[in-house]
């Protein structure tokens, strides 16, 4: 289906590919991983003929046609809605396009012409163009009214759905989304690994989200060293697996046939829990034919992400009473905000809103006066926060070692050697601790974030979007973090998995209230009688 053959990427003297060879072939998802920087996206331009390589050539089986999710949200913001999404059949608009300008200039000439193009036309089914996009679009929350809205009046999240309707618009052969959970919210992302889990065609997929990824993939290709490692498996299993083999490797004294039969019986357990799971279709049973050979440690480095509480809280956590806050264009975020927090409480904080997410935890830190309500901490708990915007923490251009240094509390913390073991665990040893703070990528930001984090030692920690920038083996390193910390946690994220395996409540803020259950996030996004309360506190009066 599409082929890379002895591909080279560089730049200057950086080389980010040498000499790599994979094949995509056709009903298989394909998710592409690796570090931050590793060169995700740059390949997938580099397979979808947006940028050239060095050398080696990307080879797309002839008559085959591929699709591509757009990036640049604005690039059809002259075209409605409906439009938008027919054009990602370029072939078919192409031909539309050619009878309609025949159409407004007839001659006898053109009749013939016209014919022809029609022929073609009715074979690529485009007399149910316009019905079919119709329907794509309802199904990821477009309604009819919307369908010929100009792009540009679009509000931005939805704009996101129809750029997603038309890279899946007419049955694409090679699908290639870079981040498309982005800016989606749960519904959209469910209905999406649904459709591309069933999905018959080839899908080659960049995503941090795990849950997405587990949901839609049958293959991992890893990003490392310049190469591309083909795993057969979805993310959970590439990652337990190449776990298993790297602590295989570290048992010199454990024999040959031992380690053969632990990794079999893996693979086993392993294809036994996803023919049982919600996900499970026919694809997935292909991973009966795995092989222990198909599995490999890997050299990826997680950073160690270890959450200590100095002292236990008592059993007053957070009170809050009739917290109301409004947004400055006069929009109720939420009212009448009521939480108890109880020890030992992982607090999902959801919303429709991110904005009154955010608020939220403005108000509760102090860095903002609610509209109504009081909050009142208990006195032997102590936060730490991780704000989605941390940009006021790096204006400064201190080293790595002197801008953690600005939280230490004793001259024994001040020491360099103790700095260094926190910023050392997130992965910024030697020369990398002397880095200007100013000068930090968005992940670096929030690495060193979650340094401050862990050496202030609090026993509550609330957490606003705290994946963003964040690779995945950082993302899985902080989750498993957070499972098995001992203390409170209130936190806001887009990630599926991330709020599924950590939050044992969930609460909901709405501008008429809230919804508050000590339930998974899975269970209260199934739950119906949820569902219905949450459509009436969202809803606009007529």
């Amino acid at each position: 289906m599409l082929s890379v053959s002895n591909l080279s990427v560089q730049f200057g003297k950086r080389v980010l590919f040498d000499e790599v060879n994979v094949a995509f072939t056709h009903g298989n998802c394909y998710g592409i991983i690796g570090a931050n920087g590793a060169g995700k996206s740059t390949f997938l331009k580099i397979i979808s003929k947006q940028i050239d390589p060095t050398s080696g050539q990307v080879h797309l089986e002839p008559g085959k046609r591929m699709s591509i999710l757009e990036q640049n949200h604005n690039a059809c913001d002259a075209f409605t809605v409906l439009e938008t999404v027919v054009r990602g059949n370029k072939p078919l608009f192409d031909i539309k396009t050619q009878i309609d300008a025949l159409y407004a200039d007839y001659t006898d000439e053109n009749a013939d012409k016209i014919g022809e193009l029609q022929v073609q036309f009715e074979e690529m089914n485009g007399w149910n163009a316009d019905s079919d996009a119709a329907a794509l679009l309802s199904n990821l929350g477009i309604s009819e009214d919307l369908h010929y809205v100009t792009m540009a009046d679009m509000d931005s999240k939805l704009k996101v759905r129809v750029l997603l309707a038309q890279a899946l618009f007419g049955n694409p052969d090679v699908l290639i989304m870079d981040e498309p959970t982005n800016d989606l919210d749960y519904e959209t992302i469910n209905w999406l690994e649904h459709f591309l889990a069933n999905y018959e065609n080839t899908v080659i997929v960049v995503s941090h989200d795990r849950h997405f990824l587990d949901a839609v993939c049958t293959h991992v290709v890893d990003i490392d060293f310049g190469k591309l490692n083909l795993y057969s498996g979805n993310y959970t299993f590439w990652y337990e697996s190449s776990q298993l083999a790297a602590r295989q490797r570290a048992q010199q004294n454990k024999k040959a046939e031992e380690k053969a039969k632990e990794l079999q019986e893996f693979i086993m357990r392993f294809s036994a829990n996803v023919a049982k799971s919600k996900q499970a279709t026919s694809r997935k049973k292909m991973l009966d034919k795995l092989k222990i050979e198909d599995i490999k440690p890997s050299s990826r480095r997680y950073p160690a992400i270890i959450f200590d509480r100095e002292r236990e809280a008592g059993d007053q956590i957070l009170n809050i009473e009739k917290l109301s806050a409004v947004a400055e264009d006069g929009e109720v975020l939420f009212e009448n905000v009521d939480i108890n927090l109880a020890k030992g409480d992982k607090v999902a904080i959801i919303s429709k809103d991110s904005r009154a997410s955010t608020a939220f935890y403005e108000i509760v830190m102090g860095n903002m006066k609610p509209t109504t309500g009081k909050v009142q901490w208990g006195i032997t708990t102590t936060q730490s926060y991780l704000p989605a915007d941390n940009e006021s923490f790096f204006k400064n251009s201190l080293n790595l070692v002197d801008w953690l240094r600005q939280w230490t509390k004793t001259e024994e913390e001040r020491e360099e050697v103790y700095v260094r073991g926190f910023l050392g665990k997130m992965l910024f040893s030697g020369e990398e601790a002397l880095k200007k703070s100013s000068v930090l990528s968005g992940g670096e930001k929030v690495r060193c974030m979650l340094s401050r984090m862990m050496l202030l030692r609090a026993n509550v920690l609330l957490l606003d979007e705290p994946t963003n920038h964040l690779d995945l083996e950082s993302i899985t390193a902080f989750n498993n973090s957070l499972k098995n910390f001992k203390g409170t946690v209130l936190l806001t994220t887009h990630d599926h998995e991330f709020v599924n395996t950590v939050a044992n409540r969930i609460i909901e803020l709405t501008p008429k209230g809230t919804i508050d259950r000590y339930l998974s996030f899975d269970e209260y996004m199934t739950d119906k009688a949820i569902k219905a309360q949450r459509d009436k506190m969202y809803a606009v009066p007529v």
